[in-house]
């Protein structure tokens, strides 16, 4: 049967990516507490094409993702991309998946549970000279109350919920939950998908106790993952404002 894709191509226009972007997937993850978790991921996966290819063969990257599907853990990711880059006779192969995280949460008095949603991505490059890149986002939901707004008020103070974004180059094997409590505990208060009139009560007054600036939560977070040995990231926080008709935005990057 005719393989159009492997013809020769004469224009001379090498191709930096080619391949398949936005397929969802079902998907397995390393899980803290359950050991794995199930969810759904947004998959782009691609190589490079050099200038006497006409195309590339799009069923062999969904073929090779499949094979890691239920396994496409920080440990496998690279794996996967090399195969796929082997697989297609390419120098290069890239890949990136977003999926939904969810952690089971307790309410802070009550202890009632429910569950939260974090998003988080994977993504990479490898190249046939062996070098590799990976990096891991996570997304986290947190709230803010202004310490400007409590110290020039009689009573109360503006709060507003937030989410801060965080870029981690792998190095070594972490956990998604662990990077998740230390930027939770670097707001004035983390979020919470329960919480009864007790909790609401602590939340409210643990948040008033821990004013932040949106510059205070970026610092906070950047100091801790140093210390949680991350030697490259990058830390963005963005508050919905809640009195002011913009947002509030913070950034800073770090890397040994």
């Amino acid at each position: 049967m005719r393989d159009i894709q492997n013809e020769e191509d004469t224009r001379a226009v090498p191709l930096q990516k080619v391949g398949v972007k936005g397929v969802k997937y079902p998907v397995v993850v390393l899980d803290k507490t359950a050991s794995k978790q199930h969810t759904t991921a947004t998959v782009d996966l691609y190589v490079n094409l050099p200038h006497n290819y006409k195309g590339t063969h799009m069923s062999r990257f969904i073929e090779v993702f499949h094979k890691y599907h239920t396994d496409i853990s920080m440990h496998h990711f690279l794996d996967m991309l090399e195969e796929i880059r082997v697989k297609l006779d390419a120098q290069k192969s890239f890949g990136r998946i977003e999926f939904p995280y969810f952690i089971e949460k307790k309410a802070p008095v009550t202890e009632a549970s429910g569950i939260m949603q974090y998003k988080c991505s994977y993504e990479g490059e490898v190249s046939e000279d062996g070098d590799r890149k990976f990096y891991i986002s996570i997304q986290v939901p947190v709230a803010t109350l202004c310490p400007c707004s409590k110290a020039i008020s009689e009573y109360g103070a503006h709060n507003q919920r937030g989410l801060v974004s965080v870029r981690l180059l792998y190095k070594e094997f972490f956990w998604i939950e662990d990077v998740i409590t230390t930027i939770e505990n670097c707001a004035s208060t983390p979020l919470y998908s329960l919480l009864k009139r007790k909790d609401e009560k602590y939340v409210t007054e643990h948040a008033y106790e821990n004013p932040r600036f949106v510059e205070d939560v970026v610092r906070e977070v950047y100091l801790g993952l140093k210390k949680l040995g991350f030697t490259s990231f990058s830390v963005e926080a963005e508050n919905d404002e809640s009195i002011h008709n913009h947002n509030a935005y913070a950034f800073a990057e770090y890397s040994i």
